[in-house]
């Protein structure tokens, strides 16, 4: 569909894990731009609001269905509004916007998405932990456990991702903390491997807990966790005493030339700087 044939604008918002500093520039202008910001109230700090213009239509995501967000969608088409759908982290995961996009395709409505900070990253700064460690996790499962609301595709069980033994970013999953202990282990991860787990991070309430796969499930009970909460499992969560190449004096790029005896140090470690 052309440019010109476009009418009304819908901005999907990545807002972060909640704390409203956490928003973007491009963020906050475009809901200070809107004449309609609907936001999920449940799940980002209300200061984000604090972008909004005077008079703006303000609409909690809670209590709509689908079709009421449609509908909301086609008043702006017909009246040339802009709206700005607040998304709680980053609408690219579980955010529900891809059904979203293809209603405003089918009405002619322009569409932008800003991208927000996801709790998983959000989470490991707070732990203060890289979650990509040379030669121990150089990759990053986002997931989350079967058996709710939606149905894993086959071949997606957190069993088959564990058995990467990298590092996972587990979400919704609290609820079966039992479950998801029993699937990570089947996995092949040690009873030992450490855990991080994240409620609520970056609000007022946050918690974060340390414990292992092995006391995963009594650390969830005990607190009573069930929903806001993400784990963070692998190796890298405690590894140290490994360097990255990037910055050897070995490894040479553009701006940098390599330190002939620490390249040949490098080399005989088997790397190719």
């Amino acid at each position: 569909m052309a440019d010109a044939a476009l009418h009304g604008k819908v901005t999907f918002v990545g807002a972060g894990p909640g704390a409203a500093d956490l928003l973007t520039f491009r963020a906050a202008r475009a809901i200070a731009d809107a004449d309609i910001v609907i936001w999920a109230a449940s799940l980002v700090q209300a200061e984000v609001l604090d972008h909004a213009r005077e008079g703006a239509e303000i609409l909690d995501s809670a209590a709509l269905s689908l079709e009421d967000v449609v509908a909301v969608y086609r008043r702006a088409h017909d009246e040339d509004l802009k709206v700005a759908r607040i998304h709680s982290g980053d609408p690219a995961l579980w955010g529900g916007t891809q059904e979203q996009l293809d209603r405003c395709v089918e009405l002619g409505i322009e569409v932008e998405i800003v991208p927000g900070v996801s709790s998983f990253s959000a989470v490991a700064a707070i732990a203060q932990r890289e979650l990509t460690i040379p030669e121990v996790a150089q990759s990053v499962i986002l997931t989350r456990l079967g058996g709710g609301k939606t149905p894993m595709p086959e071949g997606e069980e957190v069993r088959e991702f564990a058995r990467h033994g990298t590092t996972m970013a587990l979400f919704l999953s609290a609820a079966r903390s039992g479950q998801l202990t029993q699937e990570l282990l089947e996995g092949g991860y040690p009873t030992s491997t450490p855990v991080v787990i994240a409620y609520q991070a970056t609000w007022p309430e946050e918690l974060i807990l340390r414990c292992t796969i092995g006391t995963l499930e009594e650390t969830v009970k005990e607190h009573k966790l069930w929903k806001h909460t993400l784990f963070l499992v692998g190796p890298a969560l405690s590894a140290s005493g490994t360097r990255s190449h990037l910055y050897h004096p070995g490894h040479f790029h553009g701006f940098r030339k390599a330190d002939p005896a620490a390249r040949k140090a490098l080399r005989a470690q088997g790397a190719t700087p």
